[in-house]
């Protein structure tokens, strides 16, 4: 991937780059503290130019000017913030993403930490920051004609704060969950050639360098164990399934764990039930629910969080070779429990439920979260605007609504009852795999609750958030890393000692 930006912070005074970037209400007024960098002829600049384009200085709306004559930058960069008395902190990084997106290749440039109302303090500069460096990313890394961008050099952006330390100081959490969303994101985005199940272990074992505990399970310990579900998946596959498991000691020995939990399918035919050739090249993405949650404990470890938690994920390759699961077969889950596979498509659950039956006897978390693109259905109901979220726990929804509101990362809760359970019985077995059609996401988040006990535990469905991902202020990339600041601001708002 590429990441074309460079970052430093210094005081408010003299602005030394091309391009100056300042924040405007609906107003149009500048900020007095970016008066003196812009210049005395800035203000009627921006009027003169503000009529012509007709720009109101709207949220996250730009415009671009040159710079008024004798100035020592070259382009002026206005941003709007729309009502200066209604904005909040999910803004900031919008901001800061609308403003990596007037920026080009190679430039250099200073942004002035101040609003109509005063200057921007400093948690709310270094999420400014964390939008600039979101919007910066771009996958790369297989284009072989990209020498011009190469030879312009990244971005130079300078944070101009009137409390350049406490910035500084607040950066640090920043660029820890910054890293954790880019590396979720190199993982979705990756082919499905170079990223398999393998691959995968190996690079969320190099969390190791942030002083992570890495265990990964091969296939003979899988088997020893009784994940039959998941070897069931993988059993068509020339790649090894693996399990990995990630455990960020950051609170006192005692001190009881929250774990994350990630379906890791690394690219998914649907097996015997094989998916239609349209559009398969994206199922490279059917693991974004396992690289959120390794690019989350990669923030809590680079942000040093107070907090003890393990991430598990099962990784597959779903295909079908003369050895693959069939429907109509019978697995015995890890749980004990006999599960009936009625579509061989219907493969992340049975991932699912033999990790987390595995991660609620061994670690007794305080709760369980898990992540998986599981079923097209969420998307039927939901679009990409919200993540489905099912729990057994009111307490974890309340918690993640207010996550999500407070990241832009949504989810909308979704029922759980004993009818859609039933729907999952069995003529043959204890459960089936697939209750058809109709309630498909409810059917397969009951299915996972089967193997959950009394866990507090909630299930997120990213099939619409994901993969696959709406251009945003802060996100141009098909895999977003989604669920990385959501459950980074969960984990930093109630769970750390």
């Amino acid at each position: 991937m590429s990441q074309r930006l460079k970052l430093e912070v210094k005081a408010l005074n003299a602005a030394e780059g091309q391009d100056l970037v300042i924040l405007v209400s609906d107003r149009l007024a500048l900020p007095s503290a970016a008066e003196n960098a812009a210049g005395r002829s800035a203000q009627a600049l921006l009027a003169r130019a503000a009529a012509a384009e007709r720009y109101k200085g709207k949220a996250y709306a730009g415009l671009t000017l040159p710079a008024p004559e004798a100035a020592s930058y070259e382009r002026l960069i206005v941003v709007g913030i729309g009502d200066a008395d209604k904005i909040d902190e999910l803004d900031f990084v919008k901001l800061g993403g609308a403003i990596a997106g007037r920026l080009g290749a190679g430039r250099t440039a200073d942004i002035i930490l101040a609003l109509p109302t005063g200057p921007i303090a400093a948690e709310h500069g270094a999420e400014l920051a964390l939008g600039l460096k979101l919007r910066s990313y771009a996958f790369d890394r297989y284009k072989t004609k990209s020498k011009d961008k190469d030879e312009a050099g990244p971005i130079a952006v300078t944070l101009r704060s009137d409390d350049p330390a406490g910035l500084k100081k607040a950066l640090k959490a920043a660029d820890a969950v910054a890293a954790g969303v880019v590396l979720a994101r190199d993982l979705v985005n990756e082919p499905p050639n170079v990223l398999y199940p393998e691959e995968f272990a190996d690079r969320a074992a190099k969390l190791k360098k942030l002083d992570v505990e890495i265990e990964i399970l091969d296939e003979k310990d899988l088997k020893k164990i009784g994940m039959r579900a998941l070897l069931g998946v993988g059993q068509g596959s020339r790649r090894e399934s693996r399990v990995a498991i990630m455990r960020w000691n950051g609170a006192g020995k005692d001190e009881q764990p929250v774990a994350f939990v990630g379906k890791g399918v690394t690219f998914d035919t649907g097996g015997i039930s094989l998916k239609p050739g349209a559009g398969m090249e994206d199922m490279k993405g059917d693991m974004a629910g396992a690289a959120c949650v390794v690019g989350l404990m990669h923030a809590l470890a680079a942000r040093k969080a107070k907090v003890n938690a393990i991430g598990v994920i099962g990784l597959v390759e779903n295909m079908p070779d003369g050895n693959a699961q069939r429907p109509g077969d019978i697995v015995t889950s890890l749980s004990g429990q006999t599960i009936e596979i009625i579509n061989t498509d219907a493969e992340g659950r049975l991932v699912l439920a033999d990790v987390l039956w595995y991660t609620q006897e061994r670690f007794k978390p305080r709760f369980m979260i898990n992540l998986a693109t599981l079923t097209g259905a969420i998307l039927v109901a939901l679009a990409q605007e919200n993540a489905g979220l099912f729990t057994n726990s009111d307490e974890l929804a309340h918690r993640l609504t207010a996550a999500g509101l407070a990241t832009g990362e949504t989810v909308w809760r979704m029922p759980l009852g004993k009818a859609y359970d039933k729907m999952i019985d069995s003529k043959f077995a204890d459960m089936k795999n697939s209750a058809g059609r109709y309630a498909g996401s409810i059917t397969a988040a009951q299915f996972l609750q089967r193997h959950v006990n009394d866990t507090p535990w909630a299930h997120l469905d990213i099939a619409g958030t994901g993969m696959g991902a709406k251009d945003s202020e802060i996100n141009r990339s098909w895999g977003p890393g989604w669920g990385v600041r959501l459950l980074d601001r969960l984990v930093a708002d109630h769970y750390e000692s």
